[in-house]
């Protein structure tokens, strides 16, 4: 599971200028093409949720690249099940999620790695 976010903060994909939108999706399909050869998937799901209503969790346009493999479920459509009890089980504290200001941020030495690993596919 990957994200392509524009640099400049905004809300929805609206709020982007035409330029950035389409800077964006054409992100998107080069990122496409990597993951998919690098997690040797044979097809992506991509998605997008462009605001609050629609289940966008943070006030930040992202676009979702999923990578997939052939029978990865018994139905192809149980992706979305499987999303759907993820966002479930964070809600109802199943599962645990730290709050924001307790969670750990990662080191640069961490982050830098694992962007070294990421820019050599590019």
């Amino acid at each position: 599971h990957v994200l392509v976010v524009p640099l400049r903060v905004v809300e929805r994909e609206r709020d982007l200028p035409q330029e950035e939108s389409i800077s964006l999706w054409l992100t998107m399909r080069r990122v496409n093409d990597v993951i998919e050869k690098h997690y040797k998937a044979s097809a992506l799901n991509l998605a997008i949720q462009d605001g609050r209503d629609a289940g966008q969790s943070i006030p930040h346009v992202h676009l979702h690249v999923l990578p997939r493999v052939k029978n990865d479920f018994e139905r192809n459509d149980d992706v979305y099940d499987k999303i759907e009890e993820f966002e479930y089980q964070k809600q109802s504290s199943k599962l645990t999620v730290p709050a924001d200001e307790d969670r750990r941020d990662r080191t640069d030495e961490e982050m830098c790695e694992e962007a070294a690993t990421l820019r050599a596919l590019f």
